[in-house]
């Protein structure tokens, strides 16, 4: 696949995942941004799926004004899953069971570093008081995930790897055989 098609449709996922999260009136952590950055990370590698996560938790916080140690934080953490995600995928198939199997997993790792670390150490919030308050939040959060992984994730690698198949089910005909068109 060529540069130019790969980054335009990185971009336009980009863009898409951005705008849903933008949507005023949504339920919290439930946006899109793992279920598209994990087939990303399986087509990509980790470099493009660190800076899919990262990019969109950054822009989306400096649009939204809301810029702050956390931004750094959760970019750091959203940019280190594509990383994982593009290793976990490196040895496992695309298929609907291995994004949702990835989704849970790092839902909970992303919300336990993130959830459990900010508003103790930087607002000064109990741990208690910061778990239990983080329940819900993982609950909506994993419910996203799951649905999208199911979902968004399957049918975003199989329009990523669509040239790929089509180009290895490309049947060479007298036609389109190179040697038979030079002899004319």
């Amino acid at each position: 696949m060529n540069t130019r098609k790969k980054w335009a449709r990185t971009i336009s996922a980009f863009t898409i995942c951005l705008i849903v999260r933008l949507i005023p009136v949504r339920a919290p952590n439930i946006e899109p941004i793992l279920a598209v950055q994990m087939p990303f990370a399986k087509r990509y590698g980790p470099l493009l799926a660190f800076l899919f996560g990262f990019a969109s938790i950054l822009l989306y916080d400096i649009i939204t004004s809301r810029v702050g140690i956390w931004t750094l934080i959760t970019a750091l953490a959203y940019g280190a899953l594509g990383i994982a995600s593009s290793l976990y995928f490196k040895q496992r198939s695309g298929t609907r069971k291995q994004f949702v199997t990835f989704a849970i997993g790092a839902t909970i790792l992303y919300d336990a570093i993130t959830g459990l670390t900010i508003g103790p150490v930087f607002f000064h919030q109990s741990f208690v008081a910061s778990f239990v308050g983080q329940i819900p939040f993982t609950a909506l959060h994993l419910l996203g995930n799951i649905l999208f992984a199911l979902v968004l994730s399957p049918a975003i690698y199989r329009y990523l790897t669509f040239d790929e198949a089509q180009s290895r089910s490309f049947v060479e005909t007298p036609i389109t055989n190179p040697s038979f068109i030079s002899s004319l």
